[in-house]
């Protein structure tokens, strides 16, 4: 979990300093990342570093949403795709040259932030108050 930690650590530096250009600071409600799988990163523990992380600032009522994004490479020699099993064989399984083009699965980002805006105060509330 220590690599989670270390990404949601990074995750939460990124999102602070978004949030802290933004003219208008409203509550951050979803943060969506696309996760590759030759990142290595497991989903489950990043929730759980994430939830961990995020308390008592302005994520603190934000939920993660995680797309995996599949390990995918291209073989420029037999010109197709194909999907290495990671840790055991890299190589292209029909023509066994290396890996060398990787078209998917090193992604580690933030896909889209949402927040809640606040209702609109209506001139007669605003004169209540």
């Amino acid at each position: 979990m220590p690599h989670e930690v270390d990404m949601t650590k990074a995750l939460m530096m990124s999102l602070k300093d978004w949030h802290s250009q933004q003219t208008e600071r409203w509550p951050v409600r979803r943060v969506q990342l696309v996760v590759g799988e030759f990142t290595c990163v497991e989903p489950d523990l990043l929730r759980t570093a994430f939830a961990k992380q995020k308390l008592g600032t302005f994520l603190e009522n934000a939920e993660i949403v995680i797309r995996d994004s599949p390990f995918i490479a291209y073989c420029n020699r037999c010109e197709r795709e194909y999907k290495p099993d990671i840790n055991l064989e890299y190589a292209c399984p029909d023509c066994r040259a290396p890996l060398d083009d990787i078209r998917s699965g090193r992604e580690l980002k933030i896909e889209k932030i949402d927040w809640d805006v606040p209702a609109p105060v209506s001139a007669e509330a605003a004169a209540r108050n």
